[in-house]
């Protein structure tokens, strides 16, 4: 067989082309994804991915995806559903090789055209003659051919099976005087060595185009792809005192996003949701109608504030490039961590179910301030000279009762949030934060409510309690950082301080929060993520006498990728000091997670 390939490479420039030709197909047929997972930009497509390339420039996934990323702090990454089906990839890479020039490579009529391709290389008298005999050579957009690469037998019958198509339609169209005979003799001989690789070839293909011609007929929407999330959680809760009120249960939370592309850049969200998810009582006191929120886990977001599984449409938001910025646009639902770096890879899953098991592990509570309805711009600047990046500046507003047009509500007079943040990259490895974020409150609100208004969602009830008759307003400052020194290992970790002020009397009050993560991914396994927390969830000491102890937060999981789009997180969070007061009995909450992405 070898000395059958060398003598047709010699003899025919032809087969001399074809080679030439599998090897740029070959690299076409691969992909390389570099994940970034330290970086402040705000990365588009949804959990969390690659399989739908046009939109995951441009969207979030606030569903979970199978990498388990921000893409990156990637982003925000949606991909999922992606199959490891060996023979469905061979067919992929088989429909490239089988389709030479026909979608992304054009046909050329000089091998000038190819900016690659120089008069003194070995092939470029062999490539110019099938160009002007043939015209079976194609080349890359950019103007490349790619010609300096192994191939495979299979690739080399791609090839061959490409040439074979063109020089039969020369002899169809009356133009065989073009063949030489010598070439054509070369050629059966190939396709007599080669006849089990071209059948192969040419039955997958067939099978490809059944299926594709298939899936085309029965899809939902040419623009619109489906991306959706179901959790089941067997919980318990165990201590002296949160384990006597509360009994072993298994929740659940589903997540159907709708993600809509009209120009291939945008994607509109249009997300519903269920679950039946409810928290657990730790004993501590409620402060102003106000109760404890610490190791409130992601899953217990459910969209139904009655946790009865009634679907609800819980997020609906549009991301668009405007220029080289990035507009962000929330009917509803919308929080800040959808368009903002919030530094934390591997744990922030955007509230979903392959990161962290808690709220407060996943993002700084700094974002859990307001949401609702209202929109962002993430704009870049800065050349990116040296160690320092390129940078961006985001600023973001939510009204959490941008729907209402009641006294004291609506976009401006009712309660909302305006954040800006500045998001520095230090090289590859490295992503820093500064952020601020205004708010005001209407009287009995929490400060720490995602938008839902008066149900907080990490930190105690001291922190979170605001007057019940007056409105406040709010000033918060936090750094967040990211730090990757190796593609096994991650550090991230944030501070926030939070300022206070009520329009009335002894309503004023200072909350604080900080917390500390380190997370191996691929740990035991690709796809695996290791993950250990530490901090303290909001706190605000001097409200309520005897309660100004720090309330420790420590949580550990470990994430099992059972496949592409099952994983198993088995994790345990450790509460000191619930409520502030270190004479309550310590709380340990025992997850048992079940992720389904598709």
């Amino acid at each position: 067989m070898s000395s059958l390939l060398w003598k047709s490479l010699v003899v025919s420039p032809a087969v001399l082309g074809a080679t030439l030709l599998v090897s740029a197909t070959a690299m076409a047929g691969q992909s390389t994804t570099t994940q970034q997972v330290v970086t402040t930009e705000v990365s588009q497509i949804s959990n969390n991915q690659e399989d739908s390339a046009s939109v995951s420039s441009v969207s979030v996934s606030k569903t979970s995806t199978t990498a388990g990323t921000k893409a990156e702090v990637t982003s925000k990454q949606e991909t999922l559903a992606q199959s490891q089906q060996t023979d469905v990839n061979v067919l992929e890479q088989v429909n490239n090789y089988s389709n030479e020039g026909k979608s992304s490579q054009s046909q050329v009529t000089s091998v000038s055209q190819f900016s690659d391709v120089q008069p003194t290389d070995w092939a470029f008298q062999a490539l110019q003659s099938l160009v002007e005999r043939y015209g079976c050579i194609a080349g890359y957009p950019n103007g490349t051919y790619r010609g300096n690469r192994a191939l495979t037998r299979y690739e080399f019958a791609a090839g061959l099976n490409a040439c074979l198509d063109r020089v039969n339609e020369l002899i169809a169209t009356a133009t065989a005087d073009l063949v030489r005979k010598e070439d054509l003799a070369t050629l059966q001989r190939l396709q007599e060595e080669f006849s089990a690789e071209l059948a192969t070839l040419r039955g997958r293909v067939d099978t490809l185009e059944a299926r594709t011609a298939e899936l085309e007929a029965n899809q939902f929407s040419t623009t619109t792809k489906l991306v959706g999330e179901a959790i089941f959680a067997l919980t318990d809760a165990f201590g002296d005192t949160a384990g006597d009120r509360n009994n072993t249960v298994f929740q659940n939370r589903v997540r159907l996003d709708l993600q809509t592309s009209f120009t291939g850049r945008d994607v509109l969200h249009t997300r519903l949701a269920t679950g039946n998810a409810r928290r657990f009582d730790l004993g501590t006191t409620a402060f102003n109608g106000q109760t404890s929120a610490e190791g409130f886990q992601t899953f217990n977001i459910t969209g139904d504030s009655n946790a009865s599984n009634d679907i609800v449409l819980d997020w609906l938001a549009y991301y668009v490039p405007v220029g080289p910025a990035q507009l962000y646009v929330a009917a509803t639902g919308g929080i800040h961590s959808d368009y903002v770096a919030t530094n934390n890879p591997y744990f922030e899953d955007y509230d979903g179910g392959n990161g962290a098991l808690s709220t407060f592990a996943s993002e700084s509570p700094i974002y859990r301030i307001g949401g609702g309805a209202g929109a962002a711009l993430n704009i870049p600047f800065g050349k990116g000279g040296g160690i320092l990046k390129p940078s961006s500046l985001t600023i973001g507003y939510l009204g959490s009762e941008a729907n209402s047009p009641n006294a004291g509500s609506g976009i401006f007079e009712g309660n909302y949030a305006a954040l800006g943040q500045l998001n520095f990259n230090l090289g590859d490895r490295v992503a820093l934060a500064a952020t601020y974020v205004h708010g005001y409150h209407g009287a009995g609100s929490a400060l720490f409510d995602a938008g839902s208004v008066n149900s907080p969602v990490v930190g105690t009830a001291q922190a979170n309690a605001l007057s019940t008759t007056n409105a406040s307003s709010s000033n918060s400052y936090g750094l967040s950082a990211a730090f990757k020194p190796s593609d096994r290992f991650s550090v991230s970790g944030f501070v926030s301080y939070h300022d206070v002020t009520g329009f009335g009397s002894n309503d004023d009050f200072n909350a604080w929060s900080y917390g500390l993560g380190v997370a191996l991914p691929d740990f035991g396994k690709k796809g695996n993520v290791l993950g250990l927390f530490a901090g303290a969830e909001p706190y605000a000491r001097g409200r309520v006498a005897g309660s100004n102890d720090v309330p420790y937060h420590f949580e550990g999981f470990y994430k099992y990728q059972v496949s592409d789009n099952i994983s198993i997180t088995p994790g345990v969070i450790w509460l000191t000091a619930p409520g502030q007061n270190s004479d309550n009995d310590n709380a340990i909450v025992g997850t048992l997670r079940t992720t389904f992405t598709f």
